[in-house]
């Protein structure tokens, strides 16, 4: 294999591993999983990809902004992409505004 090949190949593990993708239900027993794939992403750019989100809890919540804050005090970017508007109206009948509180 040719040194490029190699060079994009490990381009793609890496634009992975700085995708995070929210399973379809975010509920109590989502939480401590979510939990632990932001620690283990910690100090890296992450982008969070909210599109197959139906159904959010409190609990899951709290662990995005936490993570928000992390990112934040960390001085590294964390996006959220795609959010659904169950998500979204789910986080915003909890007084929480991930739309706006991850940039």
């Amino acid at each position: 294999m040719s040194r490029a090949g190699k060079s994009s190949k490990g381009g793609a593990k890496k634009a992975a591993r700085n995708q995070l993708q929210l399973p379809e239900v975010l509920d109590l027993r989502a939480a401590a999983p979510l939990a632990q794939t932001f620690l283990a992403r910690r100090g890296a750019e992450l982008s969070v990809d909210a599109s197959s989100v139906r159904r959010v809890g409190a609990q899951c919540l709290q662990v995005l902004v936490a993570a928000a804050a992390t990112w934040k005090a960390d001085g590294v970017c964390l996006r959220l992409e795609k959010p659904t508007e169950e998500f979204l109206e789910g986080s915003r009948l909890l007084g929480i505004h991930l739309d706006r509180e991850i940039a």
